[in-house]
């Protein structure tokens, strides 16, 4: 049931890890990347929602869940293979069109890998109970790391056995090309392989599985009706979401500058110190998912510890990300995204498993799609802010200031981990709706 998280993944890792660097390398402004980025968070908040209301409702022959699945994993495909080639298309270096190429590919990325994304997170709430879904979602957080770190080591990979890491002015380099390739077709083989190894519980036995009645299991509540009766572990765990999202979305924005700044000591985009940053930060990111995807077995062990364990992996996370505006030293920056890989594993599987731990098995699939607005809420105002904050620390419109943001996302991630304080847990809520329903 996890397995397809691999393939979904690598998209959205590489989106992470690449985009700016290829928005740069056509063109963009640093001082500008912020608003590019825009797009993805934005449709985000709209798709996931709606993907999981209208499944909540639905049911086909092929379940209600994955069709989603396999319509997004398409469309991702499709845009796996055309992204890279923003600059292949003879839209010019920093022309508007090679702009808003790049920004459309971006969007229906960052949309179809939502789409196929919300159906597995959907189907631990639908189809796991209640004591094993911290593992459930663990092994999710596994999964999805390993993605990571096949799609951030790529590109290092091909340059090593002698694939070009550089290329000419306003184009991609082959190593990122060939990496988005074998990312659509890994997550080709995903969708087929969850095609025919998935199958969802039919209404009746969902309905029994969950203990309420089957007209339930149509949700017929809408979105604000869902939002007033919504459990406060939704609300509060939203929080602890606000400003670790903001803080990753500074990362994915301004690592690959900022690093290119400190190590590299170059912010001209088309250098080789500029291109083997991004590699670097590639690794970097495979290092932390490594990390991410190895601690929450650990924080499984220990139940009873989950929100200490979870606050001190934000701040430990915080830590990382601040430095990078102070290392020069690139092998150092491997402790940095060790510790940010503590805070990306915890905060891959906990927030998800107070929350669903909250529910009933009615509209999970809705407010799991409303949860994810604590995903891109955080990164919208991130990048409306961005480049306003960027433009205070440089002369130059934001050239030779992105270390100074990694500061900044340092500084958000602890403000998360003093906000896990105030998040209230109600698993033992759940259990008495389950009995009043079955009674």
């Amino acid at each position: 049931m996890n397995i397809g998280f691999f393939g979904v993944q690598m998209a959205f890792a590489l989106q992470s890890a690449n985009m700016s660097r290829i928005f740069q390398t056509i063109g963009a402004n640093p001082n500008d990347i912020g608003y590019f980025w825009l797009a993805a968070p934005i449709a985000g908040m709209f798709v996931q929602p709606i993907v999981g209301a209208i499944s909540d409702r639905t049911w086909t022959s092929f379940g209600r869940r994955l069709p989603w699945l396999y319509v997004g994993g398409l469309v991702s495909i499709i845009v796996l293979i055309l992204m890279p080639n923003a600059g292949n298309l003879g839209l010019g270096y920093g022309t508007r069109t090679s702009m808003l190429f790049g920004v459309l590919s971006l969007l229906f990325l960052d949309v179809s890998s939502n789409m196929a994304m919300q159906p597995f997170k959907m189907l631990s709430g639908d189809m796991v109970n209640e004591k094993q879904k911290e593992k459930s979602y663990s092994i999710m957080t596994f999964v999805l790391n390993m993605g990571q770190v096949v799609a951030s080591i790529f590109p290092m990979i091909l340059t090593m056995i002698g694939i070009s890491n550089v290329a000419s002015k306003g184009v991609i380099p082959n190593t990122v090309k060939f990496t988005f390739y074998f990312a659509a077709l890994t997550l080709f083989i995903c969708c087929i392989y969850s095609f025919f190894k998935v199958h969802e519980l039919p209404p009746k036995e969902y309905a029994k599985f969950h203990h309420i009645s089957e007209d339930q299991t149509n949700g017929q509540h809408n979105i604000f009706q869902l939002l007033r009766t919504a459990p406060k572990a939704f609300w509060t765990a939203g929080i602890v979401q606000l400003f670790y999202w903001a803080a990753y979305m500074y990362m994915t924005t301004y690592a690959t500058g900022g690093i290119a700044e400190k190590v590299w000591k170059t912010t001209n985009v088309s250098s080789t110190g500029f291109q083997a940053a991004g590699n670097w930060f590639g690794f970097l990111s495979a290092i932390s998912a490594v990390v991410g995807a190895i601690w929450p077995l650990a924080i499984a062990k220990f139940p009873q510890q989950q929100r200490p364990l979870w606050a001190f992996s934000l701040f430990m996370g915080g830590l990382g990300l601040g430095s990078v505006s102070l290392v020069t030293n690139k092998y150092v920056l491997i402790l940095s995204f060790i510790a940010f890989g503590l805070a990306w594993g915890a905060n891959t599987v906990i927030p998800f498993t107070i929350v669903t731990n909250a529910l009933d098995g009615n509209n999970i699939g809705t407010y799991l799609g409303l949860f994810n607005c604590t995903i891109c809420i955080p990164q919208i105002l991130a990048n409306l802010v961005g480049g306003t904050l960027i433009l205070q620390f440089s002369s130059n419109h934001g050239v030779g200031a992105q270390h100074i943001m990694m500061l900044i996302a340092g500084i958000l991630l602890i403000l998360s981990a003093i906000s896990v304080l105030f998040v209230k847990e109600t698993y033992g809520e759940l259990e008495k709706i389950k009995i009043n329903n079955k009674n």
